[in-house]
């Protein structure tokens, strides 16, 4: 695998060359400080371009312009990473070795379009998007949030969050708020996508067994589009704020048969090595999987849930403990989980351990080879989180010691403790 950085006055463009795929994925990026009451607008953008073109101006248009295309698949997204939201939109097709000629340059001006030539009207007034395709999209978008509220182990995360730090980006949401929806036209949001165009930090990454001084042409011709003048990028890393002096306890009710145990740990200041590689250990060792202490101790000893795991969140310096439980088991639950907490800090654990935790880090990191999305979010880690390589990272995980889990683990403090009770005690 060969990686070339080439630095434009208006983007970065990452081509990373390998024969190891039979297909090409192109993925642009579009990035900008987190603001909460753009999420929604980010998120309705994205559902725009992918539902209808200046071209293809019905979803049914577009289905068939892919299956020309030898089932080129598209999609978008919109992402928070720490400070930074990252909107970004991709295509995976055929390398034309598998199709016929031009189809390289086809399948690249269909994403080209898909960003830089919506479906758009007219009017005295100014220029908006078609209302047709707002309204689909508006309504899907709609549908999204109100899923993801009713989704108990998604709303009890997102609501341990924003007690944590109400007013934080930790705490917002990525699906956005209805309250915002409620409040965006097709024009407003026409000139906020034009905002997008002329001032978001712009990355490009093209994967896949290509010629570079090609695909450097096609993508120079095809984003052409793009005038923002590049900017440099802080770091996405949020910093925590102090812990509270004594953990704050929410309860909220829902009628689920379920109910959800979200711990909220914040972590003191934390040296690169250790949020890039000792929070992995640490968190893998507490609540990583079937031979963690969580795992054996909380569920399996004391069978007090259903499922438990722990999920550091280096970005945000945060770890959470996730379980199901009986309502009844609430207060015995904490208790145990806090005990195994502070285990980890007294050293508790063996170096067995830690050699089971660095051996699925480096699993999970080869695994990354076999995927062209992981590939491209590891380059992009390297852009945007300034992350090591896989041969450096391969190297530093090796170098994480007891010691080091131990000081971590001294750092590590409960700020809140949030329940989603249910109404039976029962799965």
């Amino acid at each position: 695998m060969k990686y070339k950085k080439i630095s434009t006055y208006s983007y970065n463009l990452h081509i990373i060359k390998t024969d190891k795929f039979r297909t090409i994925t192109v993925k642009v990026n579009f990035k900008r400080k987190t603001v909460k009451d753009e999420i929604t607008k980010r998120n309705m953008i994205i559902n725009m371009l992918c539902e209808s073109t200046e071209k293809f101006k019905t979803k049914r248009l577009m289905t068939i312009e892919t299956e020309n295309l030898y089932d080129l698949y598209y999609r978008g997204m919109n992402y928070i990473s720490g400070k930074y939201s990252v909107m970004g939109f991709d295509v995976t097709f055929l390398n034309e070795e598998y199709t016929e000629k031009g189809m390289l340059d086809k399948s690249i001006k269909f994403l080209s379009d898909l960003i830089f030539k919506p479906n758009i009207e007219k009017t005295r007034t100014g220029i908006k998007f078609n209302e047709e395709s707002f309204k689909l999209s508006y309504n899907l978008l709609k549908d999204n949030i109100i899923s993801s509220k009713e989704n108990p182990d998604q709303y009890s995360k997102v609501r341990c969050l924003e007690n944590m730090e109400p007013n934080s980006i930790i705490s917002y949401r990525s699906s956005g708020y209805i309250e915002d929806l409620e409040k965006i036209n097709s024009k407003d949001l026409y000139k906020y996508y034009m905002s997008v165009l002329n001032s978001d930090i712009i990355d490009i990454f093209v994967i896949g067994n290509i010629n570079e001084k090609h695909i450097k042409k096609i993508i120079d011709e095809n984003f052409s589009g793009i005038k923002t003048f590049k900017k440099p990028s802080e770091s996405h890393f949020i910093k925590s704020k102090r812990t509270r002096f004594l953990p704050k306890t929410v309860i909220e009710k829902q009628k689920i048969n379920q109910s959800k145990l979200v711990l909220g740990y914040k972590i003191d200041k934390m040296s690169d090595f250790e949020l890039r590689y000792v929070l992995n250990v640490y968190s893998y060792i507490l609540g990583g999987g079937p031979d963690s202490k969580l795992f054996k101790n909380v569920r399996e000893k004391n069978s007090l849930c259903y499922y438990i795991s722990s999920v550091g969140a280096p970005l945000n310096s945060i770890l959470t403990i996730h379980a199901g439980i009986n309502k009844k088991d609430f207060k015995r639950t904490t208790a145990l989980i806090k005990k195994e907490v502070y285990n980890m800090k007294k050293g508790k654990f063996t170096n067995d351990d830690i050699m089971k935790a660095k051996i699925t880090y480096v699993n999970s990191l080869k695994e990354l080879e076999d995927n062209q999305d992981n590939i491209i979010s590891l380059y992009a880690g390297i852009e945007y989180l300034k992350s090591d390589d896989l041969d450096t990272r391969f190297l530093k995980i090796n170098k994480v010691t007891k010691k080091d889990v131990m000081k971590l683990a001294s750092k590590i403090h409960l700020d809140i403790v949030y329940l989603l009770e249910g109404d039976t005690d029962g799965k």
